[in-house]
């Protein structure tokens, strides 16, 4: 039983930075690939960024390609998502989510654990 969860969300301006943080318990993290989704008001959930068990490779969505970065922390059980050049469509509720293993970053179905998510707004 692996545990999630978010924290960091908040409102921000556009051009601005956040960073999101997932605490994980329950299990052996470092053994975890890791991942953030999003989902939108009125859209459907897209995976954003990845990161395999030893922190490479990482995975990015085109849209946050260059802006968003990945990283975990296997000692403290921690992943992060530092956000920056935050545009008013980044705005969503964000998911940590993980699993032992992956076929395709994009198919959200295989990730197994999920936090309970965190609310980013970026206002014009």
């Amino acid at each position: 039983q692996v545990q999630l969860v978010e924290s960091g969300g908040g409102l921000e301006q556009a051009g601005g930075s956040l960073k999101l943080s997932c605490a994980a318990s329950g299990g052996t993290f470092s053994r975890l690939v890791m991942a953030w989704v999003r989902q939108a008001p009125g859209k459907e959930r897209e995976f954003v960024a990845g990161i395999a068990w030893n922190g490479t490779p990482t995975k990015y969505a085109d849209s946050v390609q260059g802006r968003f970065t990945i990283s975990r922390d296997d000692a403290k059980n921690m992943m992060y998502l530092q956000m920056s050049n935050l545009k008013p469509e980044d705005t969503a509720v964000y998911y940590c989510v993980g699993t032992t293993a992956v076929s395709s970053w994009f198919a959200l179905h295989g990730y197994k654990y999920w936090g309970q998510g965190t609310q980013v707004t970026v206002s014009s």
